[in-house]
């Protein structure tokens, strides 16, 4: 287990690595694509920028930033094709992997994102740009089948110790991906007349993500053995009560199957309108720091790495050892808990930057800090309490036989729709809370955010059982 665990937390690094270099280069890619296709009105970026400017314009009337903002919301909607792609295809990767195997289901999705990576070396048009997020969003599974195989290899009890090293992977790749993105940026490559060919402005970034894509891809096929039906037996513990063995972690094996049903059903939607607004806290900080306190690109860089970097060592350091005395249903909560404490610290921050700057910046770091806990605790806990309702599989002890599975407790399956509910909150999350807070303003859009959040952590408190 220990081995599956160390190859596939390695994997992870490499493809979160990979994906997140891109991240803060949207906004000069669109600037690049714009300057060379401003001449060509009817071209597929003028389109979109007239649609977007459009829609823009029903919430927020123009200003001396109208067309940067308007190059930030495309660079925003780019996040959420993909996302929007990740939660049409994430059920049936889901389900092909239970058919098939993860390994070979990985592997093949595998090659679609390699192909995403070659497309944006030679994109020398948006249109050629978007296609490789389209192929890269259609193709991406690394993640959710990382998940199914630690919870193949792992049993109930200490199933959210094994999914914390899915935490710990974004959290470290979120902190080094944007920078070493944003400064291979600035090393072109030569002029397109040296070999004949012109590449994308960013085509350094984009060769180190396909070699990344590549040694993930290598290093799957070498170390990676197929997991699926390799279930291991749960430890028999007579203290188990009411579905909860003597650590705090959920077994659900008391609970009828309509039951998981309906819990898997619960954290679908909790997972759905968490994101949605958690992901547009996260798309607008950039915003309120722009706008309240004039900051460049490498004060936000600062800003979002340090909550990576806090998130990171709560992830080690506290949530994989606290997760298994109180349990998966009641870190989540504590995590929604504190991101409604985000909210009002950022609620409140703009009313005294013109009065009181330094207060308003601790607002700031303590609301960074609470986002941090949030994104230590929120995602893995829910994935960890979606997984232990899932049939285990595996073969019989007496008979060696394959354990029946139902249908919808499938692994790959009900994995694949939680996180599909996910990523339709990080598609619509970001864009609902841009033209909030372009038409009533930070204080209003944080405050409401933040009302909801509390809302969403009390009606928790059914499904964490305290």
């Amino acid at each position: 287990m220990a081995k599956v665990e160390t190859i596939v937390f390695l994997s992870l690094v490499l493809d979160l690595f990979a994906f997140t270099i891109p991240l803060p280069l949207f906004p000069r890619l669109i600037e690049w694509y714009t300057t060379r296709e401003i001449s060509n009105s009817n071209g597929f970026l003028s389109q979109t920028l007239r649609f977007v400017s459009a829609i823009r314009a029903l919430f927020y009337k123009p200003s001396l930033h109208s067309q940067k903002w308007d190059i930030v919301l495309l660079g925003g909607l780019m996040g959420s094709v993909f996302s929007l792609l990740q939660f049409i295809v994430s059920p049936r990767i889901g389900s092909l992997s239970d058919k098939h195997g993860r390994r070979k289901v990985l592997l093949f999705t595998m090659i679609g994102n390699i192909l995403s990576a070659l497309v944006w070396i030679k994109s020398t048009t948006f249109a050629s740009y978007m296609l490789s997020r389209v192929i890269g969003g259609l193709s991406e599974g690394n993640v959710q089948l990382a998940i199914a195989i630690l919870s193949d290899v792992t049993t109930p009890e200490n199933r959210s110790k094994a999914l914390a090293h899915v935490g710990i992977a974004f959290a470290i790749c979120f902190c080094i991906g944007p920078p070493i993105g944003a400064y291979f940026a600035s090393k072109p490559l030569p002029a397109a007349n040296t070999f004949g060919i012109e590449f994308n402005i960013y085509a350094v970034p984009a060769i180190i993500t396909l070699i990344l894509l590549s040694v993930e891809t290598v290093f799957l096929i070498v170390a990676l053995p197929e997991t699926r039906g390799k279930g291991i037996k749960p430890v028999e513990n007579k203290s188990k009560s009411n579905g909860k063995s003597t650590n705090g972690a959920t077994i659900p094996k008391s609970k009828t199957i309509e039951q998981r049903i309906e819990i898997l059903q619960s954290l679908r939607t909790l997972h759905l309108l968490f994101l949605g607004i958690f992901s547009g806290v996260e798309f607008t900080l950039t915003f309120l720091t722009f706008d309240l306190f004039d900051w460049d690109n490498k004060q936000n860089g600062m800003l979002i790495g340090s909550i990576g970097i806090i998130s990171a060592l709560l992830q080690g350091g506290y949530v994989r050892r606290a997760t298994s005395k109180i349990g998966e249903g009641v870190m989540a909560r504590r995590g929604v808990s504190s991101c409604a404490l985000a909210l009002v610290f950022l609620a409140i921050l703009p009313i005294y930057v013109s009065t009181n700057l330094t207060l308003a910046l601790r607002l700031l770091q303590l609301g960074a800090v609470c986002m941090a806990f949030t994104s230590a605790t929120v995602v893995t806990s829910l994935t960890a309490f979606a997984s232990l309702q899932c049939d285990e599989g595996g073969f019989d002890i007496t008979t060696g036989k394959p354990v029946k599975v139902h249908p919808q407790l499938a692994k790959g399956k009900a994995l694949g729709k939680f996180r599909s509910s996910g990523q339709l909150g990080r598609a619509i999350g970001p864009l609902i809370a841009c033209a909030s807070y372009w038409t009533v303003g930070p204080i209003y859009t944080y405050a409401t955010g933040a009302v909801a959040m509390f809302a969403l952590s009390m009606h928790m408190r059914k499904i964490a059982g305290k």
